[in-house]
């Protein structure tokens, strides 16, 4: 990477890509547009498109980047990173967190990904959801954590609603993968169903924030357009729950659409009184199985 404060405009050949160079260490934050546009009116002509060509020889050309050199630069000319320099340096380190936490998740994964960046928008915005609820979230929120802006979350998502379906359609989709490949192998119908129960349990409890939103999210209440929007994913998810309880030996007189929202509610109910170090997803499970084997 450049090392910024050898940069100094000349007046040969090369004082274009100097004073390129040279805006890069004192203004990191300006834009390819507005660099171009200031040394325009010095009567040096450049395109956007020629500043970012600059950037990219040097590679420098996010201001993250741009930052980062001034940051790694030890020489007494290397100007002091402002409060607000120093913002989006932390914005775009826990965007790179992000982003090898989304390649780690997708390994081993039997479906195609949505793209890293939205995938990063997807991880970030789930956990603001989980900590402040949809309501107390914004897309400038969002767009902070990531450390882009608000207009660049739009270009992924229309809108926070929109974003919020996503993250349910991808957790559901993620849960089901789990849930098939855990009771695979399994031919006893009540084992079949505990093992469900368990993956649902680890998602609500152990899961990251798009497993443990889905997992609660079967019977979330919402705004009745949202609440729509959620209605297919969650009856696919319902609808496996029908099967493996349909396939259960029950008395008669069992009512089994009353046996089945009883479970799932006690399954999203643990996310309540769980505690982590005491039973694990796969213990509860069982008993809770256990109980409602013996009540049935």
């Amino acid at each position: 990477m450049e090392r910024l404060e050898d940069s100094k405009p000349d007046t040969g050949t090369a004082s274009l890509e100097a004073s390129v160079l040279l805006f890069a260490r004192k203004h990191p934050q300006f834009g390819q547009a507005k660099v171009a546009h200031e040394l325009n009116l010095t009567g040096q002509s450049i395109s956007p498109s020629g500043v970012r060509y600059i950037w990219k020889k040097h590679d420098l050309e996010t201001a993250y980047k741009r930052l980062k050199a001034l940051e790694s630069s030890s020489t007494r000319v290397t100007p002091k990173l402002t409060g607000s320099q120093l913002a989006t340096l932390k914005r775009g380190d826990i965007t790179r967190r992000l982003a090898q936490k989304s390649r780690a998740a997708k390994a081993g994964s039997e479906a195609i990904a949505p793209d890293e960046r939205q995938d990063q928008i997807l991880r970030a915005a789930a956990e603001l959801f989980v900590k402040r609820g949809y309501g107390g979230t914004s897309i400038r929120d969002i767009a902070h954590q990531v450390g882009l802006l608000p207009g660049s979350v739009y270009h992924h998502f229309p809108s926070k609603e929109d974003l919020f379906v996503a993250i349910h359609c991808e957790g559901f989709r993620q849960l089901v993968i789990r849930s098939e490949n855990a009771i695979r192998t399994e031919a006893d119908p009540w084992q079949r169903l505990e093992l469900a129960c368990a993956v649902h349990i680890a998602s609500a409890v152990a899961g990251d924030a798009i497993a443990r939103i889905t997992a609660i999210g079967l019977f979330a209440i919402h705004e009745d357009r949202l609440q729509k929007r959620l209605e297919r994913d969650r009856k696919n998810y319902d609808q496996r729950f029908r099967k493996l309880v349909a396939d259960l030996d029950l008395p008669g007189t069992t009512d089994r659409s009353i046996f089945r929202l009883a479970l799932l509610g006690a399954l999203n109910w643990t996310l309540i009184w769980y505690r982590p170090g005491k039973a694990p997803p796969r213990q509860i499970a069982r008993e809770l199985i256990r109980t409602f084997r013996g009540t049935a």
